[in-house]
Parts: C-alpha cells; sequence; structure tokens
C-alpha cells in the first residue's frame, strides 16, 4: 500500500486548476467533483478531493506548545464593523526588549491550523506576530475547510475589511511591540496586505501571496 503523500506532480494539471477554482470559490464542491471525475482513473473523484485537501498536522514546523514562544487567543475592538475580533497572538519566550510586530492575514477559509503555524514561525524570527480569524463573528474556525469556505461567504466583507483595518491600531498599541507593524498575507489576504499599504504607514513592505483581485473588491 503507497502511503506516500502525493505531491503537485502526481497530479494531471487540470484537477489542480480545477482544485484551485474549489478552494477559491468560483466553483461548488459539487461542480468540482463533477467535474475532475474524467481524471479519477481507478479511483473516485471524492478520493482525489480527499488527497488534495491539506493535512494540517503533517506540515506543522513549529508546535503549538514550543517552549520558545508564547501564545494565546485575544479579543480586540472594531467599533465601525462586528464589535470584536478574535486572533491568535505569539512573541518569543525570551524577547528582549520591545520588538516589531507582523500582521498574518489569512486564506479565506478562517484562522485554521497552518496559519498559526506560519505565526508562530514568526515568532521564532523575534518578531511578535497576530492572526485575527475573520470568522470570529460567526463562531470561529470551524475545524472544517469545507465549512469554513462555506462560512467565509457569509461574511459582510466591508465589515471584514474594517475588522483587518481595527487591527492596526490594536498592533501598534501593544505593549511589547516597537510600534513598528507590518502585514503578510495569503490570497485572500494578500488583498488585506494592499489594503494596509494604501490606507497605513507600515515599516515594512506588505508581503500578499497569491493575491486573486475578484476576492477583494476594493
Amino acid at each position: 500500500m503507497d502511503v506516500r503523500r502525493k505531491t503537485a506532480e502526481d497530479f494531471h494539471p487540470e484537477v489542480l486548476k480545477l482544485f484551485d477554482k474549489y478552494v477559491h470559490g468560483d466553483i461548488s464542491r459539487r461542480g468540482f467533483l463533477q467535474s475532475v471525475a474524467q481524471f479519477a482513473g481507478g479511483v473516485t473523484a471524492l478520493s482525489l478531493l480527499d488527497a488534495l485537501n491539506p493535512r494540517f498536522a503533517d506540515a506543522y514546523q513549529v508546535a503549538s506548545n514550543d517552549s520558545r514562544i508564547t501564545t494565546s487567543y485575544v479579543e480586540y475592538s472594531s467599533p465601525q464593523s462586528y464589535g470584536t475580533l478574535r486572533g491568535y497572538l505569539m512573541q518569543p519566550a525570551k524577547a528582549k526588549g520591545k520588538l516589531p510586530v507582523v500582521l498574518v492575514v489569512h486564506e479565506n477559509r478562517g484562522l485554521n491550523p497552518h496559519i498559526e503555524d506560519i505565526a508562530r514561525r514568526l515568532a521564532l524570527d523575534n518578531f511578535i506576530a497576530f492572526a485575527p480569524d475573520a470568522l470570529y463573528p460567526l463562531g470561529g474556525y470551524p475545524g472544517d475547510e469545507d465549512k469554513a469556505r462555506e462560512l467565509f461567504s457569509k461574511l459582510d466583507q466591508t465589515k471584514t475589511k474594517e475588522d483587518f483595518v481595527a487591527a492596526f491600531g490594536f498592533l501598534k498599541k501593544l505593549p511589547e511591540g516597537n510600534g513598528k507593524v507590518g502585514v503578510v498575507g495569503f490570497c485572500y489576504g494578500g488583498g488585506i496586505a494592499n489594503l494596509w499599504r494604501r490606507v497605513f504607514p507600515i515599516w515594512m513592505p506588505p508581503s500578499p501571496f497569491m493575491v486573486v483581485s475578484h476576492q477583494m473588491k476594493m
């Protein structure tokens, strides 16, 4: 039995394109399964989807209980939007002096374990990292990528963008921070990173990854 985790090279290019559309909400789960059936070969379309879906536990680089960092979930105020947001805050356990702060903005599935792991990596690089969960007003990341994607589509994006704008003020005032705030965003979060660039005097160039323009209409 082959238990090796498959890589992109193991899939037909059209399957990867369809999965990308599915992940970003351009096609439904049913539409994806129907479209990839022709490429399934000796497996089912559901098996293909399972092979493509992330396995977060296999990809962690920094454990949540790593003694080199301190982690906590904290709330901050967003009075112009949903009112209260929550995020994952981490910093080096033995920080010397005040540190620069980096906002980590997730994709269109909320604060999943992968984004939390990225924030922990930043803490190991001597930053304070903060990763808000845009899904918090709807109960938070549900632990399932499909459910998270569905929840995300129910957010009022005008309010959600305001929630990330409010995060800037929260991070500027962190007592452990040195007043310098940067941002890194992934996919949907890349749009937020570009929004920050236009609105705030951030200390480092924003780092947007995989920005998809139709997801952020600003």
